[in-house]
This record gives C-alpha cells, structure tokens and sequence, in this order.
C-alpha cells in the first residue's frame, strides 16, 4: 500500500476493524508518520447492476454515492470516518436486500434515508437534486415534515438550528452596539 501523502510503500497497520462487509485498516507511515484509512472489501461475483430509471444497466459503482454523499455533506459537520460508515451501511443494506440488479431509486432512496438521520441540511441538498423539484411548493412539501416532527427548526444532525426570526434583529443590534462602542 502506497502512502496517500508521500507515495512511499512502508507502512504499518496502527487499527484493524471489521466494517460491515469490508475491514477497516487505519494505517501509519513509515516515512512520514502520517496515518490514512484503507478498506479491503471482497470483489462481488458476479457484479452488482443498476436499473437506471431510463431502463438501461450499468454496473454498479460505490463512487458515485460517496460523491452524492460528499456533495451532500459540504460544509457539514460530519466527520469523513461517519460519511464512510455511512456508505458501508447503505451498501451493506443494498446488497442485504438485491442480489444481482438494483433499482436506482432504491439507491437514492435508502442515500435520503441515511442523510435525514445524520444532517438534516445535507438530506435536503441531496433530496433538492435528486428529487428534481420543480418550485419551491415542492421543495416545502420534502421540509415541512422535518419542521413540523422537530418542533420548529431543523439543523444539523437533527438539532434546533438557527434561532427565530424575531431574535435576530436583536443579536445584530447588540453586534453594532459592541462594533461603535455604544
């Protein structure tokens, strides 16, 4: 295994975890020191397929979600080891659940399922693409749920986001208050 940072092949294995299907090995460079993750996950005979809604198949690539995830997860507080679990999870329920072919709407549906339990703002950039509202009373029906089931706000990881319109005036008045030392 080749070092992600300097390309050197010395290295040793600090962590040693089973993930799911795959093993999770968090390894330490010889010559640099630096550690990074690998996984070791068995090839799949014979390979999984996607139905795509058009009804064409392709196979199946484990890229394309975590791409889906990363976008999604932007800016999020989520750390990269969670988005990883994340992938196995969905992976390891895709494959619990379709043995040769896969709808891509299982796919897209099961990404939703995981992102709205982990941030509720990545759940919906990805709902917001792969949804394809068309205005913004669609885009309200995906978020009134989450409003009404958390009692008002959403953010991340579920939790109270922003505060309420009516207090914000009031924190950027104290703001201008500190700025022009009134």
């Amino acid at each position: 295994m080749r070092c992600p940072f300097c390309s050197e092949d010395k290295d040793r294995v600090v962590d040693s975890r089973a993930s799911g299907s795959a093993i999770r090995r968090r390894r330490e460079c010889l010559a640099c020191n630096r550690r990074y993750t690998t996984y070791e996950r068995a090839e799949q005979e014979p390979r999984l397929r996607v139905i795509k809604k058009d009804g064409s198949r392709e196979t199946y690539d484990r890229k394309k979600i975590r791409q889906g995830l990363v976008l999604a997860l932007h800016k999020r507080p989520v750390p990269t080891e969670r988005l990883d679990e994340m992938l196995q999870e969905i992976e390891d329920e895709l494959t619990g659940t379709y043995d040769a072919e896969i709808p891509s709407r299982a796919i897209g549906d099961l990404v939703m399922k995981y992102l709205r339990k982990e941030d509720q703002v990545a759940y919906v950039r990805f709902a917001s693409v792969y949804r394809n509202f068309k205005d913004v009373s669609e885009f309200m029906q995906e978020v009134e749920p989450m409003l009404t089931e958390k009692g008002g706000r959403a953010g991340p990881g579920g939790q109270g986001g922003s505060p309420a319109p009516e207090s914000r005036p009031k924190r950027a008045e104290e703001g201008e208050r500190k700025a022009g030392g009134d």
